[in-house]
């Protein structure tokens, strides 16, 4: 069975140039646009209404093991982005 291949930003520019009515360009400056906010706003949460939210975690300092060595060592505490997805996504694709 072949695997499904994702679309390119190519295909996605074009199928929402299309559906929208206006040029490529257009779509692809709006599409860089909407990107560049999400990454300024991901600090507050950023939310897709229907899609998601970008949302920063802070994850506590654990214990691991370096699968190399077996030797346990202490992994520090982060922050990390996570996405968050909606209901209606899981719905509409599950």
């Amino acid at each position: 069975m072949a695997a499904l291949k994702p679309m390119t930003k190519n295909q996605v520019l074009d199928h929402m140039a299309k559906k929208t009515k206006v040029t490529k360009k257009f779509a692809g400056e709006f599409i860089d646009e909407f990107i560049k906010l999400s990454y300024k706003e991901a600090k507050k949460s950023f939310v897709v209404p229907g899609l998601g939210k970008l949302v920063v975690v802070n994850r506590k300092a654990r214990m691991g093991r370096n699968p190399a060595t077996g030797q346990t060592m202490q992994i520090p505490a982060k922050r990390v982005l996570k996405f968050r997805i909606a209901k209606a996504a899981k719905d509409a694709v599950l």
